[in-house]
């Protein structure tokens, strides 16, 4: 099948996915779509909001949809190491024996992430970033697709540990889901409040995925959208020549060169569904402030004058 083939097929597939997301997630189209865009570049998301936006049940709901294992890891602070990795036991035959955590699944939902200790947090990520874990000096290769999608509560900050940076970058995405408009809630409400249950019916199978990553991957980038990328992140960076006064009056910190690679693979897959067969600057900015957001860093200045990261980085766009 050529590319041309198969980049049609997904565009005609992902509205089917999205309608079929639809019936459980009402409203919330922009964090859906940023999840999936993940997905397809086979990256990780952080999904930010407070409770009751229903961001686990957006994960659940896209395992489903998408066809894949799910399991989900409640961060608590006694969450140690082996219980997301796996541990080795000694079995009747007095022989050790690996028994996998629930790191072995294609969709892992790590829910509340910044509730547990940096030393549990650093249990991801090899797995985020090798697709394996390493356990008693034995190494072990993930099944793929393989996806951490994890939420954090931003309001309640008693009892959490901020993510470190090297973790945060690790994440393609941040997401942050949204209060739904009134509209919203009420179809919310009238959903929830019933007995009627939706099922949500897969489109697509771990093959398919892994397919569609290959695919993304596959997409020519034109060396200006490519050029426009890097100078966006250069131009994040306060001690660079390319920074604007206001970057150089509000962050401490800019984005890496992992930015630069997620905005040409969250590109190449923005524009891929919605029809086009390579990105063009416009499906950058489509994607920057969720892939760049997490990974720049204000300063006092910008917290006392109430400036927003989405705002530095929209003046740049």
């Amino acid at each position: 099948m050529s590319d041309v083939i198969a980049v049609n097929n997904l565009v005609s597939k992902f509205e089917i996915l999205k309608a079929e997301i639809g019936k459980v997630i009402i409203g919330q189209k922009e964090a859906v779509n940023f999840t999936l865009l993940s997905v397809f570049c086979g990256g990780h998301s952080l999904l930010i909001g407070v409770p009751g936006l229903a961001k686990t049940l957006l994960v659940n709901t896209v395992s489903d949809a998408l066809g894949l294992n799910f399991k989900r890891i409640q961060f608590t602070p006694d969450l140690m190491p082996s219980d997301i990795l796996g541990s080795e036991i000694l079995d009747e035959n007095r022989q050790f024996k690996f028994i996998k955590g629930p790191i072995f699944s294609n969709i892992i939902l790590a829910d509340e992430i910044n509730r547990t200790p940096p030393k549990t947090q650093a249990a991801l990520l090899e797995a985020m970033q090798e697709r394996s874990v390493t356990v008693s000096g034995n190494h072990y290769k993930l099944a793929l697709p393989f996806f951490v999608l994890a939420t954090q509560n931003p309001i309640e900050q008693e009892g959490t540990y901020p993510l470190p940076e090297a973790q945060l970058d690790r994440f393609m995405f941040s997401i942050h889901l949204e209060y739904p408009t009134f509209e919203e809630e009420v179809q919310v409400v009238k959903s929830t409040t019933s007995i009627i249950n939706q099922t949500v019916r897969s489109v697509f199978s771990g093959e398919e995925i892994v397919e569609i990553q290959k695919l993304i991957r596959k997409i020519p980038v034109a060396d200006n959208v490519i050029e426009y990328a890097v100078g966006l992140v250069g131009k994040t960076r306060p001690k660079s020549n390319k920074a604007t006064a206001m970057v150089k009056s509000y962050l401490d910190w800019g984005a890496g060169p992992r930015a630069s690679q997620n905005l040409i693979l969250g590109a190449k897959a923005h524009a891929a569904v919605h029809g086009k067969y390579s990105p063009d600057i416009e499906d950058v900015k489509a994607i920057a402030i969720p892939i760049l957001s997490h990974r720049i860093v204000k300063n006092y200045k910008a917290e006392a004058e109430g400036i927003t990261i989405a705002a530095i980085i929209e003046s740049l766009l």
